[in-house]
């Protein structure tokens, strides 16, 4: 860094104002992203579902694997037996909204765990 460090400036012939300055908001940045990161509780949740399904709560992060012998339905879509399907909102708390997900266990048994 070289800003102000001429003799007719500053700290005549050295730049320690201005390296100061730039650690001082430097350390000012970190401080208010440190301090804004603190978690919010989360309940977990999770069902075994033999018939139609659909998220009651604002849902954070989700997973339905098939644990029975047939076919069921997810979001419209098969999921066959042994498959399993993860979805999370991601970060900055973003969310799937009441209802947005939806299943259907019939002639089969579905696990859904949820975060809400």
């Amino acid at each position: 860094m070289s800003i102000g460090n001429l003799k007719t400036q500053g700290g005549k012939g050295t730049n320690f104002p201005f390296q100061w300055n730039v650690l001082r908001g430097l350390q000012g940045i970190i401080d208010a992203l440190t301090s804004s990161t603190t978690g919010v509780e989360r309940t977990a949740g999770i069902e075994r579902v033999t018939g139609i399904w659909s998220n009651s709560y604002i849902t954070y992060s989700f997973s339905v694997a098939n644990v029975g012998i047939a076919n069921g339905i997810f979001q419209g879509n098969v999921i066959k037996p042994g498959e399993i399907v993860n979805y999370d909102g991601g970060a900055l708390n973003n969310f799937f909204k009441i209802g947005a997900i939806s299943a259907d266990g019939t002639d089969t048994e579905l696990l859904i765990s949820y975060i809400y």
